[in-house]
């Protein structure tokens, strides 16, 4: 017996040295500048930026080597120093900001070689969330407070301006006759800028800024924050344009008139307090996209805070084919919904995504003041929770979960198998009657309480309190789990998971193991997983450190 204690204490001392090794280091650079600026290029454009306010180097991803480096006021004379930094990939450019109480000084720089392409002073209050680059035309649309204007990318000259769109340009279709299908939306932080906002979708010919034709929306077509994902859907189909915002909007391409609608207008910030210092807030993933099944789309109706809807609509003529009941307890938030055989399965609240950009002004004991400026995604609870099920042929009620009203994660589907997480337990849910077919609690994982669950190959996987686990969702049994430390999920690729500590410290995790490989970082430290997610770069004050998240 003691022989054997030794033996299992032996193999499992192995496993956890095994789980906690470090990622190797790639390659590391130390650079001549502090780090304020960073941007990471995908593996295969090959380069990527650090950046002081007065200093800035471009180095080759692969190796760590320096492109270029060189001082702000030597690449453009008339910049000093830099408030902003934008970068935009595809044009292979950089745009520099020298903020002067409305004499902004802008220069646009080739990101390849270091070289200015072309400064100007004549528009004032540009930032990052008013300018758009369209590659197909090599031009950027850029928001001014009385216009929108097409200036090239490589010269900076003028092509055309239009005063008759109003707000930022969203996500842009491109047609192969020349024309440029636009979705304008006004970011909350910007609307004093503007006057005479309202929604807008606008076909224009993209060579001189003739507009084709013009035509409201209904919602709000938003970006995200941080991440900059666009919310909705843009596409043509069968000489109709598809607008996916808050359900579905039909135009004909031709003439822009509304063929058909079946959307609302919600707006999600108010059922999450935004943290103190905030300067710009979303609130995300908490209304769940259409579900098309052939020649049917079913939508939810958000309209009203008190009373929700499903709606069934015939995909080609827009036709109501059918109203569910009201859900029932109502709902601030339905996160997720999915067709199973005849049910239709909504979950009630839950965890829904919030982003914001955080800057602070804090007085040190000398009288010096420290600028905190943070970068926030989180997943918070909307309350309130459940499960309902309605059917998918003529919308009635079938099924509520009594299990779910004190808590809920999230709620996956796939392969037949309907799995919702409370935080505590896992449960399997049979959608056709609601029965529950298994409950397992997710502390079985070794990572503490479930924050999100996610589907990889088959297997449910449990983002903890300090690590993931992954179980079997048939039957609930653990298959693996690797135990770290408290922390939040950073991002993820694939089968690529990485936690980020308070303190900065990370771990990515093979979701096909659960074994991790981590690295500690210094406080503050900027992190950020390739778009393959093969390597993770971690801008440390002079330092940038590239490493492999797999052995």
């Amino acid at each position: 017996m003691k022989n054997a204690l030794l033996i299992s204490l032996f193999f499992f001392s192995t496993f956890l040295l095994k789980a906690q090794e470090d990622m190797p280091v790639i390659w590391e650079n130390k650079l001549d500048h502090k780090i304020m600026f960073t941007g990471t290029g995908t593996e295969d454009r090959g380069i990527s930026y650090a950046a002081s306010e007065k200093m800035m180097t471009v180095f080759k991803n692969k190796t760590g080597e320096v492109v270029w480096s060189k001082d702000f006021s030597d690449i453009a004379p008339k910049l000093n120093k830099i408030d902003e930094l934008i970068p935009f990939w595809d044009a292979n450019t950089v745009f520099l900001f020298d903020r002067k109480m409305g004499k902004d000084q802008i220069a646009c720089v080739d990101l390849r070689t270091g070289e200015l392409l072309w400064t100007t002073n004549i528009y004032q209050d540009l930032s990052e969330d008013v300018i758009m680059y369209i590659p197909e035309r090599e031009g950027f649309a850029m928001t001014l407070k009385d216009k929108l204007v097409f200036v090239k990318a490589r010269t900076g000259e003028e092509r055309w301006s239009t005063s008759k769109f109003k707000g930022v340009v969203g996500k842009t279709l491109f047609t192969e006759d020349g024309y440029l299908v636009m979705v304008n939306f006004m970011p909350d932080w910007i609307s004093s800028l503007f006057t005479g906002f309202k929604n807008q979708i606008m076909k224009v010919n993209i060579e001189n800024g003739d507009i084709a034709w013009e035509n409201t929306y209904i919602g709000r077509a938003e970006r995200k924050v941080i991440s900059k994902e666009f919310l909705y859907d843009l596409n043509l189909e069968n000489n109709k344009i598809f607008l996916r915002l808050n359900g579905i909007q039909v135009y004909d391409y031709q003439t822009g008139a509304t063929l058909w609608s079946a959307a609302f207008d919600f707006t999600p910030e108010k059922m999450v307090s935004k943290p103190a210092g905030t300067k710009r807030f979303g609130v995300y993933n908490s209304v769940a996209d259409p579900v098309i099944d052939g020649q049917d789309v079913y939508v939810l109706d958000m309209t009203s805070k008190k009373s929700q809807y499903i709606k069934k609509y015939d995909l080609n003529s827009g036709r109501l084919l059918w109203t569910s009941p009201e859900v029932k307890g109502g709902a601030k938030a339905i996160p997720n919904m999915y067709l199973d055989g005849d049910n239709i399965v909504l979950q009630i609240g839950g965890r829904v995504e919030a982003q914001a950009y955080i800057y602070k002004r804090q007085t040190n004991a000398d009288g010096s003041v420290t600028i905190v400026e943070e970068n926030r995604i989180w997943f918070p609870e909307v309350k309130p929770f459940g499960v309902q099920a309605f059917s998918a042929k003529d919308g009635s009620f079938v099924w509520e979960s009594e299990r779910f009203k004190k808590g809920i994660t999230n709620m996956v589907f796939d392969k037949g198998n309907l799995i919702v997480c409370s935080g505590k337990a896992l449960y399997s849910i049979d959608s056709k009657s609601g029965n529950e077919l298994y409950e397992v609690p997710v502390t079985n994982g070794g990572v503490g309480e479930a924050t999100l669950v996610h589907m990889y190959k088959g297997m449910v996987v449990i983002l903890g309190e300090k690590g993931i686990s992954t179980f079997n969702p048939k039957d609930g049994a653990v298959i693996a789990s690797g135990k770290y430390k408290t922390a939040e999920l950073d991002a993820y690729y694939d089968d690529i998971m990485m936690m980020k500590t308070a303190k900065a410290d990370i771990a990515a995790f093979d979701l096909n193991t659960c074994d991790y490989l981590e690295f500690k970082a210094r406080t503050g430290a900027i992190t950020t997983l390739s778009t393959d997610g093969n390597y993770v770069y971690v801008y440390e004050k002079k330092v940038v450190t590239k490493l492999k998240t797999r052995k």
